[in-house]
This record gives structure tokens, C-alpha cells and sequence, in this order.
């Protein structure tokens, strides 16, 4: 198993180091830059127009990766073994596409609004809705009673036994959460690839205690190729990951959640996700609630520290390495 996780990450970290400069002068030369909000820093506003939807360098990264290493372990073909050791890839990749086109609508636009809320809500659920479909199909789902799914709450040897709409209704509002909440994260240079890395070894090791081969490589290709995109993406970044890579991120994390079958793993692993998230709802809520009060100094919450002084560097570093903590917490809360 140690051979197979060193490829696939070899593969995917080569890779999208290899092409990193050439997906750059080429979405430089498209003119793919990103718009800076005003609303945001001030000092963000010199980051105009760096190249956006550097998230292909990656996502190429990590399909060839797996591809290659499927080959290895013979698993193509059209039976429930393939279905299952691709679900995640496919889970992420349909939620890379979505990001494209929000972003191709914003470059199009030449402001930093591409797919309306609602249009880009129904994908997320419609994407969500067919992956959790093919994992319970591909028998990655642990089984309960009468046709039910279990749902373990970890640290306390519990499941709860849900029926199986119930699963599904509660898997799609968690995968669609969770995509929105890492899109949140990637905010400020590297701070989503650089948080995410530990939350994949997290669950890649834990695919690993199970034998789940698909999700073993899968997150090993995803650790290798964010190390690589780093070295464009870390302050000062030469290239955004833009919606197309976020969103990618999204369903790479809630995918790894479910193909280990252990959904609610999310709330201490992806604690700075919800931290990021709750903190766009709160200060929604406060401001209206106090008629133009602000309970952070900006949401999401980096770019509150932000405010405070806070180095972007710093605010990845400290990030990155509470969300390790958390990971290596949430290990011996589980076993």
C-alpha cells in the first residue's frame, strides 16, 4: 500500500509542477485574470488580473495520477469496483466543471460574478445527489439494518441508523456545505491548498486502515499535487486556484468524507471550513439584525485577521497547522 500511495502522489506532484508554468503563460496570455472586489482589502487591489483557474494545473495533476495508478491495480471497466475507486475523482471533477463555468461567467462579465446563486446551488445538489447515489451502489456505504445506512458518530462507538432518503437528503446538504465552505476558505494566498493538505492525509490514512483503495490513491494524488501547486500558489501567488479549483477542493474533501463512511469526521477535521463559513453567516446576520453593525472587522474570518494586522503567511501557517492538530486529535478521537 506504501508503493501505491508514493506513485500516485509522485505522479500528481510531478505533474503539476511540470505543466504549472505553462497553465500560467497560458492563462496569462488568454488574459484570465481575476477581479479583486472592492469591498475586500485594500491591499489586495495589487493582485488584479493574476491569472485565475490555475486550479487545471492540479486537477490534471490528480486525474492522471489516479488514471495511471488504476491501470497498475486493473480496475477500469464499467462494474461497481470502478464506479467506486473513481467516485471521489469524478465527485470532484463535476464540481471542478461547475467552477469553470462561474468562472468563464466572470471573466466574460469582467466582474467577480459568474453563476447566479441559485443556478450554481441546483448543480451543487444535482452533483452531490448522483455521487452519494453511486457510492451506495458501489457498496462504500456501511450498511444498517432493513436497507438503512450508518452514520458512526465519532469517539463514541455510536452509529445512528438512517433510512436511506433520509442518508441522502443529510449527505447532499453536508457535500454541498462543505463545497461552499472550502470556496470561502480560498481567500488570501495558499490558504486553502495549504489547509487542505493535512485534511487529506487525515483521511487518506484512514482509507488506508480500511482498505479502500480508490480513496487511498485518490487522496495521496490530492496531497502530491497541492504540494506542487503551492510553489505558484503560496504568498506571493503567481496564480489563483479560482472557483474551478476551490469547488474541485469542495468535493475532493466531502468525497473522501462518505467514501470512508465517516461524514460527520468533517466538523473536526474541516473545522476552519466551518469556521469560515459560520463567519459569513454571522456577520450577515449581525449587521442586519444591529441595522449596520459589524460583529468581525470583514468575513470570511482571515481576512478579519487580516485587519488585525495578520501576515498572509502567518494566517496560513496558523490555519494549516491548527487544522493539524485537529487531525491528528480527531485520529486518537476514533481510534
Amino acid at each position: 500500500m506504501m508503493r501505491t500511495i508514493l506513485i500516485a502522489a509522485a505522479i500528481a506532484f510531478v505533474l503539476t509542477a511540470v505543466t504549472g508554468k505553462p497553465i500560467i503563460r497560458w492563462l496569462q496570455k488568454e488574459k484570465f485574470g481575476q477581479k479583486i472586489l472592492e469591498i475586500g482589502p485594500k491591499w489586495h487591489m495589487n493582485k488584479q488580473y493574476t491569472p485565475t483557474m490555475g486550479g487545471f494545473m492540479f486537477m490534471l495533476g490528480i486525474t492522471v495520477s489516479m488514471l495511471a495508478v488504476g491501470a497498475l491495480l486493473g480496475v477500469f471497466g464499467w462494474g461497481m469496483q470502478g464506479v467506486g475507486f473513481f467516485s471521489v475523482l469524478l465527485l470532484a471533477l463535476a464540481y471542478g466543471c461547475v467552477g469553470f463555468v462561474d468562472d468563464w461567467a466572470k471573466i466574460k462579465k469582467k466582474e467577480n460574478a459568474g453563476l447566479t446563486p441559485k443556478q450554481k446551488l441546483i448543480l451543487q445538489v444535482v452533483v452531490a445527489g448522483v455521487f452519494i447515489s453511486l457510492v451506495r451502489l458501489s457498496g462504500l456505504l456501511p450498511g444498517g439494518a432493513n436497507g438503512a445506512v450508518a452514520l458512526p458518530i465519532p469517539g463514541t462507538g455510536v452509529e445512528l441508523h438512517l433510512p436511506w432518503i433520509v442518508y441522502m437528503l443529510f449527505a447532499i446538504f453536508a457535500i454541498v456545505a462543505e463545497n461552499n465552505a472550502v470556496n470561502l476558505t480560498d481567500g488570501i494566498d495558499g490558504l486553502a491548498a495549504s489547509v487542505t493538505v493535512p485534511v487529506m492525509i487525515f483521511f487518506t490514512a484512514l482509507a488506508v486502515c480500511q482498505g479502500n483503495a480508490g480513496a487511498v490513491v485518490f487522496g495521496s494524488a490530492t496531497v502530491g499535487a497541492l504540494l506542487a501547486f503551492l510553489i505558484y500558489n503560496f504568498n506571493p501567488a503567481k496564480v489563483f486556484m479560482g472557483d474551478t479549483g476551490s469547488l474541485f477542493l469542495g468535493g475532493a474533501v466531502a468525497g473522501m468524507a462518505f467514501a470512508v463512511g465517516n461524514p460527520l469526521l468533517l466538523l473536526p477535521v474541516g473545522f476552519i471550513y466551518l469556521m469560515e463559513t459560520v463567519s459569513v453567516v454571522l456577520q450577515v446576520g449581525y449587521f442586519k439584525a444591529t441595522h449596520g453593525k459589524r460583529l468581525f472587522k470583514m468575513a470570511p474570518i482571515h481576512h478579519h485577521f487580516e485587519m488585525c494586522g495578520w501576515g498572509e503567511k502567518k494566517i496560513v501557517f496558523v490555519f494549516a497547522g491548527a487544522t493539524a492538530v485537529l487531525c491528528l486529535l480527531s485520529w486518537f478521537l476514533i481510534f
